[in-house]
């Protein structure tokens, strides 16, 4: 195990040390990021954001962390197991008021948000074979969900409600990481995968181009049923190998989000060097082109925290 302050990382959970920092660092400068499955757009982001961190904030450590996503991420943050993680904004909402069934027994208390990134888009993809065109053909079909209580699976569960259906109406129901989804659909094990990502997802994209898929639509009123975080969004023609029309879908906005307890310092760089350097974070994903400056403080769930806002007012938008 590696000890940072008296913290640790228990044996077994993936992760990967990078942008190890300048001589001299003090052990308390320390930043682990959380991020999501190998094959999800967190991870690769989180991986540009340690090397930003690592080599314009002097005097720190950083490591990137793969999890199961948002829940875990949160409450991680909340146990002070990481300084940073990436979230969907439900998921953050659901901690912030103690949501037991999407996996917080307890309010936590200690989140505070760094910046609105970019949107989530629940992506339905289902192996042409199957027969699925809409998402009611998805009764009686197999669906993987995500990870049990994964944001991915928090908004799974959401549509399905909204739409008078639940995970009884499937035949079988898998709750897996993208990466694994995909592979049983390339295996005529499984019809269908949800998956909660930003666009261009690396998961898909193999699936898209393994055998002929259709992205399956969420239809237009489970935006205006659910409300807000969710919002009523298209997965563009040609996103995906095979994909000719536009399909119509609902987003969740993504919050990098830090602890109370973080200093102001701390969290004011981590704020400052994300926008300053988004042509790296662009560079890892696609999915970055929609971080915007001006929309990083709309419409969060829980307060920012006092070093990000002294960025916000610097910038004058607070």
């Amino acid at each position: 195990m590696l000890f940072f302050r008296t913290k640790f990382i228990a044996a077994g959970m993936v992760a990967l040390s990078l942008g190890v920092g300048i001589c001299g660092a003090r052990a308390d400068e320390f930043i682990n990021v959380l991020t999501g499955g190998t094959s999800g757009v967190y991870y690769p982001l989180g991986v540009a954001l340690s090397e930003i961190y690592g080599k314009t904030i002097p005097g720190v450590r950083t490591q990137v962390q793969a999890t199961k996503a948002s829940v875990e991420n949160l409450n991680l943050l909340e146990q002070g197991k990481g300084e940073i993680a990436f979230a969907l904004g439900d998921s953050v909402k659901a901690a912030a008021e103690g949501d037991a069934d999407a996996g917080f027994p307890q309010k936590l208390e200690k989140l505070r948000a760094i910046a609105a990134i970019y949107p989530n888009y629940v992506q339905i993809v289902a192996s042409q074979e199957s027969g699925i065109k809409s998402f009611a053909d998805l009764k009686g079909k197999s669906l993987s969900v995500g990870a049990p209580k994964s944001g991915t699976e928090l908004n799974a569960r959401a549509i399905f409600g909204a739409l008078g259906m639940s995970y009884s109406d499937l035949s079988r129901t898998e709750y897996l990481p993208f990466g694994e989804s995909v592979e049983l659909i390339k295996n005529r094990q499984l019809d269908a995968t949800l998956q909660s990502a930003g666009l261009g997802v690396a998961s898909i994209k193999d699936l898209a181009s393994s055998l002929p898929i259709t992205v399956v639509a969420v239809p237009a009123e489970v935006a205006q049923k659910l409300g807000a975080p969710f919002q009523a969004a298209t997965i563009p023609a040609g996103t995906y190998q095979g994909q000719k029309q536009d399909i119509p879908t609902l987003a969740v906005t993504n919050i990098l989000v830090t602890r109370s307890d973080l200093s102001d310092e701390e969290a004011y760089q981590m704020t400052k060097q994300l926008f300053e350097h988004l042509d790296q974070m662009v560079a890892a994903h696609n999915a970055a082109k929609s971080i915007k400056l001006e929309d990083a403080i709309k419409g969060l769930p829980i307060p920012l925290h006092p070093g990000a806002a002294r960025y916000y007012k610097e910038k004058g938008m607070m």
